[in-house]
């Protein structure tokens, strides 16, 4: 079969890289995609559109796939689209902007127009792909969509990339000793600083393990990261490096070196609860110790204390509280780190993804 792939992200860009390596399993692919990490453009997606109509004036498809952002892709495309449609929602524009990142009020023009936006192109695609249950729960309460015609796939990962066999991997089940700068334990975090991140909490909970001989790297830059910053000379934090965002590649490879991975989200938005953040699957795969947030989304994925160490959203004391945990216990971060690793392989890696996609394209077009 022949797969038209649209994207107005990045191919890169995690969940965009995990669906395409999965369609070229079982089909052919055409590939129309964002060439620039900015932000979303009106021209850019019209080229997008243009590109994507050419293609389906002079190509014969089987299936049009839309993948992260393509929501204005798919409404200025579809009417001029005979196939099938799976379109990877993956966020709704109303919540993200109304809701967690308060950009706008819902009642207000935007929020209206965001709302139908959603809602518009739920109704049009044929079917929707959502990362978890919860997600596709609250796209059927919220724009009225049918529980039928949406599956939820999870993000995963790079089984390529994303693999500890790749990398000479430290114990970590290492002691920890305050008398050893080899046993200091390391902590990383990694975000884009948006509010349902919660890196706050991260900070309050490493101002409270000063004395410890423990270490945070936080990696990243976003729209709140300068706060950040201020917060933590504020508070005279001594045991936090920030650094700028990594290649995916040197990603892994500091995941590899981390004793202790965070995976949030820290925030307590209520996307915050839907969503299983993509950072964890990668963590898992890595096969490190995770500590996450208690919400609905990522409590149905892992178990506490088997899979992961869950604690309740924003809560900085029960962060520090982990942390010191895992500091102090090296065979509960192995046991974390081991069944992490084969939860994310039964689970959520790339063949488990294909597999899945696979039959919903099958059902979707009846020729697989």
């Amino acid at each position: 079969m022949r797969v038209l792939f649209l994207t107005g992200r990045e191919i890169e860009y995690s969940r965009n890289a995990v669906l395409l390596r999965a369609f070229k399993k079982f089909a052919s692919v055409d590939v129309i995609e964002a060439s620039t990490t900015k932000p979303i453009h009106y021209i850019r997606n019209l080229k997008i559109v243009f590109q994507g109509l050419s293609a389906l004036t002079f190509q014969s498809y089987d299936l049009v796939f839309i993948g992260f952002y393509g929501h204005i892709i798919l409404r200025l495309l579809s009417p001029f689209i005979r196939q099938p449609i799976l379109f990877d929602a993956f966020i709704s524009n109303y919540d993200t902007l109304c809701f967690d990142r308060k950009l706008f009020r819902p009642d207000s023009l935007l929020g209206y127009l965001s709302f139908w936006l959603d809602q518009a192109n739920g109704k049009r695609a044929t079917h929707l792909l959502i990362d978890t249950d919860n997600h596709a729960k609250y796209f059927v309460d919220t724009f009225g969509l049918s529980a039928k015609k949406i599956s939820s796939l999870p993000v995963g990962c790079r089984d390529d990339i994303f693999d500890p066999h790749l990398f000479k991997q430290e114990d970590p089940s290492r002691p920890a000793s305050k008398e050893s700068d080899k046993s200091r334990t390391r902590v990383l975090y990694y975000c884009t600083y948006l509010p349902l991140h919660g890196v706050e909490t991260v900070l309050n909970a490493a101002k409270a393990l000063e004395h410890e001989p423990i270490d945070f790297n936080l990696v990243g830059n976003g729209s709140q990261f300068h706060q950040m910053i201020k917060l933590a000379d504020t508070l005279a934090i001594q045991n936090v490096t920030f650094q700028p965002p990594l290649p995916v590649a040197e990603l892994a490879a500091e995941i590899v070196r981390a004793d202790i991975c965070l995976g949030g989200h820290f925030g307590i938005s209520a996307k915050a609860r839907r969503v299983v953040p993509g950072k964890i699957y990668q963590m898992l795969a890595m096969g490190r110790p995770i500590i996450a947030t208690n919400t609905p989304a990522n409590s149905k994925l892992m178990s506490h204390q088997k899979t992961a160490y869950l604690i309740p959203p924003k809560d900085s004391a029960a962060l520090s509280n982990a942390i010191i945990t895992l500091h102090n216990q090296p065979s509960l971060r192995q046991k974390l780190a081991t069944h992490g690793r084969q939860l994310y392989l039964n689970e959520a890696s790339e063949e488990v993804i294909t597999d899945q996609l696979r039959t919903i394209v099958a059902d979707l077009t009846k020729t697989i």
